[in-house]
């Protein structure tokens, strides 16, 4: 089994590889803030609830106590897009700097985290293998 196929490594990495295209994204709609016409675009986070649901290698959550919240019952309300709640300058463009800057930041430490789990994970298996 090679590290690909570990799904925390898989989830880890195309969460980090959809946080590099929401950045260019975010930067285009920066670098358009002056452009006619232009409205602010995102991406649409992925969604990674069915790898999540399934249990690994037949280890499956169970509730042992009264008090213990049940496997899957989470909320599962989907995320829902602004639908024209930004400003339009009469040029027509709707790009908000502030909003894209903060939008930017918090991708950023978004990515930082799950590059910091994918390290942490795989040092855990480096230690467990005794390589490290």
């Amino acid at each position: 089994m090679g590290i690909a196929d570990i799904p925390i490594f898989s989830m880890l990495r195309t969460r980090m590889e959809w946080h590099q295209s929401r950045q260019k994204v975010l930067a285009e709609n920066v670098a358009n803030a002056d452009t006619a016409g232009y409205r602010p675009r995102d991406l649409v986070a992925p969604n990674f609830e069915r790898e999540t649901q399934r249990p690994v290698i037949g280890v499956s959550l169970s509730t042992t106590e009264g008090g213990h919240i049940a496997a899957g019952a989470t909320d599962r309300a989907p995320f829902r897009s602004r639908a024209g709640g930004y400003e339009v300058r009469p040029t027509g463009n709707a790009v908000s700097l502030e909003e894209q800057m903060m939008k930017v930041a918090a991708n950023q430490m978004d990515f930082q985290a799950a590059t910091s789990l994918y390290t942490h994970s795989l040092n855990l298996i480096k230690t467990a293998l005794g390589r490290r």
